[in-house]
């Protein structure tokens, strides 16, 4: 077996309102739209983030999102008006900054992230 994709859900009420919200965040519209209440960005070589209309669970997700320069995209967050949070120190160098989308979904930049501890 091999995986080709990792596909990242984001559970949405209202898919315009969420749709521009994340283009702010990732800073482009989205790479595809397959459905009607699915919008979805390819952020690194087979790794995707689905933006997707589910009510009952809209609010409840939680994506982190590994960058290269961390105060670079909390300042470009704050500049699109997305409110981001503090940079806090984690663990082991680990810095991260929290966002919240429009549902409530809980959206973690992570600065610093390796692959080994």
């Amino acid at each position: 077996m091999s995986i080709e994709h990792v596909l990242a859900v984001v559970p949405v009420s209202d898919l315009d309102r969420a749709n521009a919200w994340y283009q702010k965040l990732f800073g482009r519209p989205a790479d595809n739209n397959p459905m009607p209440v699915l919008v979805e960005w390819q952020l690194v070589p087979g790794g995707w983030v689905q933006v997707f209309v589910d009510a009952d669970r809209a609010g409840s997700g939680l994506l982190n999102v590994a960058v290269d320069d961390l105060d670079r995209h909390v300042a470009q967050a704050a500049e699109q008006g997305l409110a981001p949070g503090d940079v806090e120190d984690v663990n082991k160098g680990v810095q991260l900054s929290t966002l919240r989308d429009p549902d409530g979904n809980l959206i973690r930049l992570i600065g610093n992230f390796r692959v080994e501890y």
